[in-house]
């Protein structure tokens, strides 16, 4: 689909649409009334045990259920059949059974009629199951939930309960904003629940991503050093520079992402295009991140971890009401950590505070306002190694190169979300959110990559101090409807979004006595570390800066026919508008670049998918999806007869999608397994222009590649087997190359790999925790992360593959009320040593990921 370009004058008008539109919607939601007309149903439920009735009954119409187990235990229902509103229903059913009901906006709350109704109870989850709490007027053993829930694995407050322990998660957001069941949704979503963070002591985003096929990492980029553990994320063999908090997207603007997991509920990955709700979105799929929110019981948790590489970590988890009446809740997640490196002169030191309040104002109204602040000093690693005559110098994996370089990064989130119930079957939510990274690069001293080998096998060094700050701003809206047009069920979302962001790097470089950027050199054989040289008076500036608009409206509907067919479609567009600025002289201020010109592309992407239940446990499903991407940033290089070359803006990237596949659940869908194939192409792929990595302004140019296919099966399993005995397994086969190329210099060849991608991946993970007896409470596991070789740009490198086996020993066991957690985790148990992704940054040296040695992990956890 060929892009059209639209005028600038568009974009205020799109602007001013979706401002009006939420205000008419708000003032909707402040106009309507609290009641809505009786929905009226068809029922038919059988004769029976009356708890199975009640769940019958709550699934039909559409309501949430609270009771306690032993006011319907022995007790029967007479069934109900026919047409009637949920009251009626409710009456229907209940006549004769000694038990009465209250019903208030969807929740019908059942108890024995001799004793006095309790006002609507919100659903609590017992925080020791094997321990019954008493009854009384303020709790209740909830086990009866939303429409569709006919297990305790399909309850929503279950779901975020944090005793949960399944691994597998029945609900996800990220396909359809809807929160539709996996198994109902025409499309590859994985989650990662918070048992499986708990049990790989996950606290980094790699090893959280191991857990779901198709999915690889790389610790930053060809070209440009990391912070800490930034990590670039590639889904089905496509870059991917967008991570996503709770449907919020973060750019990664190149540096990658170091994301703390304190407060992280879950993460979810879409695989395949997700434009259409997400707009820019790589076609390879997206990661969502979904953080922990307040709870109505109260909750503490304390969590301390150590291990190698002197590695220090305190979290704390506490959450509850504010009021008696649980209109205020609040949750509060920290954590702090310090830690060494197996890379010399590298260290890292992080806290983290995130605190979160939600106003239940009424029943049919919540607003959220929430905070992140992150602030990180750790070591610049430019992992690497000599690069000479064509051939990798294999070193130690703890020598550096470099000078110690600190670093600062401070990441700050604000968010505001509310929400309005208009009645049964309509609601709006609006989310309002801001982050900010800032992060300032002390003065380093690193390997010049483009530079040659100089005489002794010394490597020549330049160095660099700088600061990099990108601002995000974001308002999403989202009207989400339920209705029926000719017996068929539809769930219809339209929306719309603005993103704005920004992004300013300002970089210092000192020259040497002779004009040199080059200040020194230094031995890689023999490296003697002459620390950092306060002396040197940075003369070159190099500030880039660009500010992107993102505007997008969409359009959804999931459409239930009979037979358990489910159809999912709609449509999106999006308009992007960039523009670029530059400050070259020290103390000059910005100005429009006018080597990069603005801007602009848009582009409509539709999404149809189908699937059908043939059995409950079943689902066959099949989708097609279009991608829009503009490449913001990327320019091509044009001879203008200057040493670094003039620059042109590369065209919009788009992809195409067909993907079949099938799921299943068994045993009451404590195990879930997807099997997919897809068949994915990109136009317009940006690949760095090997010819010209100092052109287009000195920033380097690239080439957009005529077009990329993957193409592979995929399959995911997780779950439980038997009570105690938890395992995932992940595999891909995927087939990512060239296609087609451009005739220029500098561009990839047909038939060329695509860099950093695996042909196979594979995982595998078990747990078993004892469940009765003296053992009881003791869980061992382990597991193996497999992956075959990989390439660089121009294949004419390859990194062999590995194979990394990990361990888990722990205990569980009870003091008082609170639960203590004593853990063991062993990482790359056989110590490994390998490195991967490598990349030549054009001179003498190449960039690359070491593998970390086997490493031990302790925690000691208690919550109440």
């Amino acid at each position: 689909m060929k892009p059209q370009t639209m005028s600038p004058t568009h974009k205020p008008v799109l602007a001013y649409g979706l401002l009006y539109l939420t205000l008419l919607l708000g003032f909707l939601a402040y106009q309507t009334p609290t009641h809505a007309d009786p929905v009226v149903r068809q029922y038919d439920i059988q004769a029976g045990s009356l708890a199975t009735a009640i769940n019958q009954l709550a699934e039909t119409g559409d309501i949430q259920a609270i009771y306690d187990t032993q006011t319907t235990q022995g007790r029967v229902s007479k069934g109900l059949k026919g047409s009637y509103s949920t009251e009626a229903a409710l009456q229907k059913l209940l006549a004769g059974t000694g038990l009465v009901y209250s019903l208030s906006d969807g929740t019908a709350t059942i108890r024995a009629g001799a004793k006095p109704l309790p006002k609507p109870l919100l659903p609590v989850a017992n925080p020791n199951p094997g321990n019954p709490e008493p009854l009384s007027e303020s709790t209740l053993p909830k086990v009866t939930v939303e429409a569709e829930a006919d297990n305790p694995y399909d309850d929503p407050t279950w779901q975020t309960d944090p005793y949960n322990t399944d691994y597998v998660l029945p609900k996800a957001t990220a396909g359809t904003k809807t929160n539709t069941p996996v198994m109902e949704t025409p499309l590859n979503v994985q989650v990662i629940s918070k048992q499986v963070l708990k049990d790989q002591q996950v606290i980094s985003l790699d090893k959280a991503l191991r857990n779901v096929s198709g999915v690889t990492t790389h610790t930053g980029n060809a070209g440009r050093p990391s912070s800490g553990n930034a990590q670039q994320l590639f889904l089905r063999g496509f870059q991917t520079d967008a991570l996503f908090r709770n449907g919020f997207r973060m750019d990664g603007n190149g540096f990658g992402f170091n994301q703390q997991f304190a407060n992280v509920e879950s993460v979810e990955v879409l695989k395949g295009p997700a434009a259409i709700l997400y707009g820019r979105v790589e076609p390879g799929g997206m990661v969502n991140i979904t953080t922990k929110q307040p709870l109505a019981t109260p909750y503490y948790s304390l969590n301390q971890q150590f291990g190698s590489y002197d590695l220090y970590r305190t979290s704390i988890d506490a959450s509850g009401p504010l009021t008696k009446d649980d209109t205020l809740l609040y949750r509060v997640n920290a954590s702090f950590q310090s830690n060494n490196s197996f890379r010399d002169l590298v260290s890292g030191e992080d806290v983290f505070f995130a605190p979160i309040l939600k106003w239940n104002i009424n029943p049919r109204t919540q607003a959220t306002l929430e905070m992140e602040y992150n602030r990180s000093l750790s070591s610049l690693d430019q992992q690497g190694l000599p690069f000479v005559n064509n051939k990798i110098i294999d070193l130690p994996q703890s020598r550096n190169l470099n000078e110690r370089s600190p670093m600062e990064t401070e990441n700050i989130f604000v968010g505001f979300n509310w929400s309005y119930q208009f009645n049964n079957d309509w609601s709006i939510k609006h989310q309002v959110s801001f982050k900010r990274r800032d992060n300032t690069q002390g003065s380093a001293i690193v390997v010049d990559s483009t530079a040659g080998l100089l005489p002794n096998n010394r490597l020549p060094r330049f160095s660099f101090s700088g600061r990099n700050t990108e601002d995000t701003v974001a308002t999403i809206l989202d009207l989400t409807g339920h209705f029926k047009t000719w017996g068929l069920e539809h769930t219809l979302l339209l929306g719309g979004d603005y993103y704005r962001f920004d992004s300013l790097s300002d970089q210092l470089f000192p020259l040497a006595s002779n004009g040199s950027l080059d200040i020194d050199s230094i031995s890689f054989e023999h490296p003697i570390h002459t620390g950092s040289n306060p002396g040197l008076v940075p003369t070159i500036r190099d500030s880039p800066g660009s500010g992107v608009d993102n505007y997008g409206l969409y359009l959804q509907d999931q459409i239930k026919l009979p037979y358990n067919v489910h159809v999912t479609g709609g449509l999106r567009y999006q308009y992007v508008h960039s523009t670029f600025t530059r400050a070259l002289g020290i103390g000059d201020p910005f100005t429009p670049d006018e080597s990069f010109p603005p801007q602009t592309d848009d582009a409509v992407t539709p999404r149809v998918g189908l699937l059908w239940n043939p059995k409950k446990w079943l689902s066959l499903y099949g989708n097609y999806t279009e991608s829009f991407g503009a490449n913001s940033g990327s320019f091509g290089f044009v001879d203008n007869g200057t040493p670094t070359g003039g620059s042109k803006p590369l065209p919009p990237e788009s992809a195409q999608q067909w993907e079949v596949g099938a799921k299943t659940e068994l045993f009451d869908g404590r195990l879930r397994a997807t099997l997919a194939y897809y068949d994915l192409t990109k136009q317009n792929v940006t690949t760095t222009d090997t010819k010209h990595r100092n052109g287009c302004g000195g920033n380097g140019c690239s080439i957009a590649v005529g077009e990329v296919r993957s193409r592979g099966p995929e399959l995911d399993i997780q779950g439980e087997i038997l009570p105690g005995w938890n395992v995932i397994a992940t595999y891909t086969n995927q087939d990512v190359r060239v296609t087609k190329s451009f005739e220029t210099e500098g561009a990839a060849v047909v038939g060329n790999r695509l860099q950093f991608t695996p042909r196979n991946i594979g995982s595998f993970w078990s747990t078993y925790e004892v469940q009765q007896g003296d053992l009881k409470g003791f869980k061992i596991g382990g597991g193996v992360t497999v992956q075959d070789s990989v390439v660089n740009d121009t294949n004419t490198i390859k990194s062999t593959g590995y194979a990394l086996v990990n361990l888990l020993a722990g205990y569980s066991f009870e003091v008082d009320k609170a639960k203590i957690t004593a853990q063991l985790n062993v990482d790359n148990l056989l110590d490994k040593n390998y490195f991967t992704n490598v990349s030549p940054g054009g001179g003498s040296f190449a960039f690359a990921n070491f593998s970390t040695p086997r490493t031990f992990m302790g925690s000691i956890n208690m919550e109440y």
